[in-house]
């Protein structure tokens, strides 16, 4: 491809817009790192694959694993990629559209026989913030992750990119309140907890479980257990309507003169707090099922 004013570039650029991605049910991948993981974890959703000559010397493996697959694989001009998107680094992909329904996903951790670990990210906003929660939820072995309310959309291009791949290995679901994502992950065994800088139980207790006892909560508070955390919005957290979702409401402990932590580095802490907890049911190693 040559030409960076024909209908496919103009098509595939239309896709970082929502209007574009929601119409035709697609999203843009940009960069080597996301494109590699779709091809790996997703072919069946990958509709085409371009690249730069330079590009597929420096990434044979995403030219070979995409050919392997069966995949469209166009050679494009550095022109033409920078036409698609200034943030493609020489590979772009563009992939169907996935949209998990929580009752299905709700109904895959019922099922397992392992403590289910889940982030419920609520009116969050910001692109890196929710993309690198993705990411945190993947490295840290997490089920699922939920966008409730009015967060940002998942195939947003920043998103996507901030997930460095993780989109494609664990579940995202979104299109639901808190109301009702907590409502059904709590029908399916999971103790919901909200992390708020507020909260009245420590993490450093709940790693502890000893260090529960007592401490005021209608029941005792396992990190052992199959765990649901729910994340807050980047301004004003969770409101109180919101934390009364939860069956604790829990603060990272902040030892030094920060005010807080940001929103994604909260919820890494927290998700790798369940994640160590877990760590004696789920065995060394372990990652969930259909991960990287």
């Amino acid at each position: 491809m040559t030409n960076p004013r024909s209908d496919r570039v103009k098509a595939v650029r239309a896709l970082a817009g929502r209007p574009a991605r929601s119409r035709h049910g697609q999203l843009l991948v940009e960069g080597p790192q996301g494109v590699r993981e779709a091809v790996r974890h997703a072919s069946d959703r990958v509709r085409d694959v371009y690249v730069t000559p330079a590009a597929a010397d420096r990434h044979p493996e995403i030219v070979a694993d995409a050919r392997a697959a069966g995949l469209h694989v166009h050679g494009a001009t550095p022109e033409v990629l920078a036409a698609m998107s200034a943030d493609a680094q020489g590979v772009l992909a563009v992939v169907r559209a996935d949209a998990p329904r929580l009752q299905d996903v709700v109904a895959t951790l019922a099922r397992r026989d392992r403590p289910a670990l889940v982030a419920v990210l609520a009116t969050v906003r910001d692109p890196g913030n929710a993309g690198t929660v993705v990411r945190a939820a993947d490295a840290a072995g997490a089920d699922a992750v939920v966008l409730a309310g009015e967060s940002v959309d998942v195939h947003n291009p920043k998103v996507v990119r901030s997930t460095a791949g993780s989109l494609f290995h664990l579940p995202v679901v979104t299109g639901v309140s808190l109301a009702e994502a907590v409502a059904a992950l709590r029908g399916a065994g999971l103790a919901v907890l909200a992390a708020d800088g507020a909260g009245d139980l420590d993490l450093d207790d709940l790693l502890d479980v000893a260090g529960t006892a007592g401490a005021g909560t209608e029941r005792p508070v396992d990190l052992a257990a199959p765990t649901a955390w729910v994340f807050g919005n980047e301004a004003w957290g969770l409101p109180p309507e919101d934390r009364a979702l939860a069956d604790a409401v829990v603060r990272v402990p902040i030892r030094g003169r920060a005010e807080s932590l940001n929103l994604a580095t909260a919820a890494t802490v927290c998700l790798y707090a369940s994640s160590r907890a877990h760590r004696p049911a789920r065995g060394p190693g372990a990652v969930p099922e259909g991960g990287a």
